[in-house]
């Protein structure tokens, strides 16, 4: 049987702010029923769903573990333009989010930009040059 990724888990130090977040990136993240100060889901297209637990929560789930200093995982959404990622990048870093990249042209052929959530993960903004 081939590995399947259903769910990709982001650690965030602050649950609410990390909701936020993500919201401004248009993903609507639900607080479990069990565990509603340290877990949230948000189902994504083609049956992916991604998960949000604080350190807490991956502290008692995990032996060993300890939150990194700088996050580690970079989240990447797409957009059908250029210029809508030049404005959400805009609209972001104006809300107060921590921009790590202005847009620009990669030579890859992207408008690129980057920005971190509440707990320093990085979220990548990108669309296609041909396309924009």
């Amino acid at each position: 049987m081939p590995t399947t990724v259903k769910i990709i888990d982001i650690v965030v130090s602050d649950l609410a702010g990390a909701i936020e977040f993500y919201r401004r990136l248009d993903l609507e993240f639900v607080r479990d029923q069990y565990m509603p100060d340290d877990h949230a889901g948000c189902d994504l297209p083609n049956g992916l769903h991604l998960m949000l637990d604080t350190d807490e929560m991956r502290s008692k789930t995990t032996a060993h573990w300890t939150p990194p200093k700088l996050g580690r995982v970079f989240l990447t959404v797409e957009y059908d333009s250029a210029a809508e990622v030049d404005a959400k990048y805009a609209e972001l870093v104006a809300a107060g989010v921590t921009g790590l990249q202005e847009p620009y042209d990669a030579p890859w052929g992207m408008r690129y930009a980057t920005v971190a959530d509440p707990s320093g993960n990085g979220v990548d903004l990108y669309a296609n040059l041909a396309a924009s």
